[in-house]
């Protein structure tokens, strides 16, 4: 359970809705966040404390009514559990709406496997949490993660440029020699982040405060699995090395 130290609030009536439920919050429909978890005591809990801090909660109880809200409700983010009933999981939830486009995951599990984290950071999740954990926690990295997400593109176009690969700040999309590379929101704003420090050797700690905010928590390895997605993506183009004992260095 997460957090179960603190008593759980009933929040309003449900309106029962085959695979998820709504509840309704008297904050703007921009702050929307979508909770995708079958075990009703963690959702609430997890809906209870986003509420406290301002947000509108969608609950869902399995994948295919989480994506159903996500498509008719437009979130700015969405939490939801590896090990979801039915036809699909987490990690299936997470891949559809990374094919759909970059909103925010964070990605909660029972297991605590470095094989499962690696798989959700791989398919794009902002972040991933094991249970138990602290539902003010949680929180604090939806905010972290907004935040991030939530910055204002510069007003006018900035286009970095390290080799063959260039990083269009404004219209924020990577290309290797004119072809266009889809990357995820975090892995962006990693390369953003290498780019605009070239020449620099970065430790792990480095990046995660200035790419994850210095209010993450987490595990440091987590940029490891964003720099090999990187390395995958854009190939021998970037020149991303690695500086050992310390971190990365691009260029």
């Amino acid at each position: 359970m997460a957090d179960l130290g603190h008593p759980v609030v009933p929040v309003g009536p449900r309106t029962p809705v085959p695979g998820f439920w709504w509840q309704a919050g008297a904050v703007d429909v921009g702050s929307t966040i979508v909770v995708i978890e079958d075990d009703p005591n963690i959702s609430d809990l997890v809906a209870l404390y986003l509420r406290r801090d301002g947000f509108r909660v969608l609950q869902a109880a399995d994948g295919l009514g989480g994506l159903a809200s996500v498509t008719r409700e437009r979130p700015k983010l969405v939490v939801v559990d590896v090990g979801l009933p039915g036809e699909i999981d987490g990690f299936e939830v997470c891949r559809r709406l990374r094919k759909d486009g970059d909103l925010p995951v964070v990605m909660l599990t029972a297991r605590d496997d470095e094989v499962d984290r690696v798989l959700g950071l791989e398919l794009g999740a902002d972040d991933y949490i094991t249970k138990p954990f602290s539902a003010r926690e949680l929180v604090a990295r939806v905010h972290a993660i907004l935040r991030r997400t939530g910055a204002a593109a510069p007003k006018t176009p900035v286009v970095l440029q390290v080799g063959t690969v260039e990083v269009d700040t404004a219209r924020r999309e990577v290309r290797v020699d004119g072809q266009l590379v889809t990357l995820t929101t975090r892995e962006f704003d990693l390369l953003t982040y290498l780019v605009t420090h070239k020449g620099l050797a970065l430790s792990r700690r480095q990046l995660l405060d200035g790419v994850w905010g210095d209010g993450w928590y987490g595990d440091e390895r987590t940029v490891d699995v964003h720099v090999r997605q990187l390395r995958k993506k854009l190939g021998d183009a970037l020149p991303l090395a690695t500086v050992w004992g310390v971190g990365y260095r691009l260029g």
